[in-house]
């Protein structure tokens, strides 16, 4: 169902109502809904860990391995500038976008629009209350689009959350205008299959293809069961996103079966998850390429026909990776990075008892030409640091920075903070910078930090879960190049071709 086929004034009433210049505007009067993340992102609980645990966390604490509760620590060669905290209407902070002086900051209540022309001071320009999980959020000229995944009683911004067996549940695509900034304007809805839980933007001069991730988590989820091996192609018209719509629905595993072609999971392959969709797909459009992370799976796509993406290699490690969360494309597109969200973001993983090669990273080549490219695993990383038991950490999402001839990326790690790490040794990866707070609590795994780390115009940007948005200055010999490269847009999920 689209918004176009709804009389006009069903858009008015669709209005979104913003807090401009930080100043309180009218908001919905059905307040935030309670946010619950899917499996997949970090699980809202709060969760009372064993005595020993605690006691572990103080005393690590003491001893000065870990920060203190809500401390800040971070590298020499990082600054942390500003901290704009959660606001009243912003509910668990997710993904981030970019454009000119403007961070649009997704949230499962919404989003935030934030001018960023002077990072020490960044300053809200609009607040928006439109709830559903996760708010995964892109831009693209005078468009921004929000991903929901979780079952809304209707497609408007005042929907309450309801069960997913209703047959009115609505999840998918929404798009807004934002030609005004301070007064972004809700203008369509797409549903889309089992929802959208993260999408990437593959755009043209006329269009923007939406290539839509979701995937059918647990039987808690009765309108998205396998198999569900493809992904939602929506194509938005710019110049009408009124006309949004789904074009196509490639299946990416073909298969027999009940379950299709993807990675048959647990129990043949204990510990992995089923491959029931794709949690993230990054498309590197000057390349006509796309790698996916789809749970069991990675995936690399030709997209030279953007509506009929085509998958040319597959990959699995049924050794130490869980859960296919995200991908990142090298500068040459010679490599990929891979995230395994071990835990499904809300576990503590990065201590010792899991190990350097689980909740990491997964670098691969890719070798060969055209359509015959395929991967080749190098090496994991992860960032040295044990963080406590009380700490949910694990590999999430980050980008590149932008320094010619060398890989270089900044990466969120949940409460494990903000890694900036080099790979252009695939086989040989090392941090080169950090940031972190210390545990939000000693006494219970409390979900926070950091979703999204990204680089921008010379600066970090983090959207963390519980403390809000910050802003890092970077100062390092190795990554300083990389302020010289400006852009007008940046959505992480379609990497830019920096250097043409």
């Amino acid at each position: 169902m689209t918004l176009s086929n709804h009389p006009p004034t069903r858009h008015r009433r669709l209005g979104v109502a913003v807090a401009a210049a930080g100043l309180l505007a009218t908001l919905f009067t059905a307040g935030p809904a309670a946010a619950t993340l899917d499996p997949g992102d970090a699980p809202a609980a709060t969760e009372r860990v064993s005595g020993s645990e605690a006691a572990a966390a103080r005393a690590a604490i003491a001893s000065g391995e870990i920060p203190g509760r809500d401390e800040v620590v971070h590298s020499d060669n990082i600054e942390h500038l500003a901290n704009v905290p959660k606001g009243a209407f912003t509910g668990i902070n997710s993904d981030l976008a970019f454009q000119g002086k403007y961070a649009f900051a997704g949230n499962y209540d919404g989003f935030r629009v934030f001018d960023i022309s002077d990072p020490k001071a960044p300053k809200t320009v609009a607040q928006v209350l439109c709830p559903g999980s996760q708010n995964d959020i892109s831009v693209s000229g005078d468009l921004l689009f929000l991903s929901t995944d979780s079952s809304r009683s209707d497609d408007s911004c005042a929907s309450t959350t309801q069960p997913a067996t209703e047959k009115s549940s609505w999840e998918g695509m929404k798009v807004f205008d934002i030609s005004d900034k301070a007064n972004p304007r809700y203008v369509a809805a797409v549903e889309t299959a089992c929802g959208s839980h993260t999408h990437a933007l593959v755009p043209d001069r006329k269009n923007v293809y939406l290539y839509v991730s979701s995937y059918s988590p647990s039987a808690a989820f009765p309108d998205c069961q396998p198999p569900h091996d493809g992904i939602s192609v929506v194509k938005v018209p710019r110049k009408a996103p009124e006309k949004a719509a789904v074009v196509n629905f490639p299946v990416l595993f073909p298969g027999e079966g009940p379950d299709g072609g993807g990675n048959p999971g647990s129990p043949t392959n204990p510990g992995v998850s089923k491959t029931t969709g794709c949690h993230d797909i990054t498309v590197l459009p000057s390349k006509k390429l796309a790698a996916g992370a789809c749970m069991g799976d990675g995936i690399l796509l030709s997209i030279a026909d953007p509506e009929h993406p085509k998958v040319i290699d597959r990959v699995q490690d049924n050794v130490n990776f869980s859960f296919w969360h995200s991908a990142t494309f090298s500068q040459k597109a010679d490599k990929v990075v891979f995230t395994d969200e071990l835990g499904g973001g809300g576990a503590a993983t990065c201590n010792e008892a899991t190990g350097p090669t689980r909740g990491a990273d997964g670098i691969y080549d890719i070798v060969g030409r055209g359509d015959h490219r395929k991967f080749v695993f190098r090496s994991y990383y992860k960032i040295p640091r044990h963080q406590a038991d009380t700490e949910n950490c694990v590999a999430h999402n980050g980008s590149l920075i932008p320094v010619k001839g060398k890989d270089l990326m900044v990466q969120a790690w949940y409460q494990g903070g903000v890694s900036v790490w080099d790979f252009t040794n695939s086989a040989k990866p090392k941090e080169i910078a950090y940031f972190e707070r210390g545990p939000l609590s000693t006494d219970t795994l409390e979900v926070g930090g950091s979703w999204s780390a990204y680089y921008y115009n010379g600066y970090i940007y983090s959207n963390d879960i519980a403390k809000g948005f910050d802003v890092l200055k970077l100062s390092d010999r190795r990554t300083d190049p990389a302020k010289r490269v400006h852009l007008r847009e940046l959505n992480v999920q379609t990497q830019p071709d920096y250097f043409g």
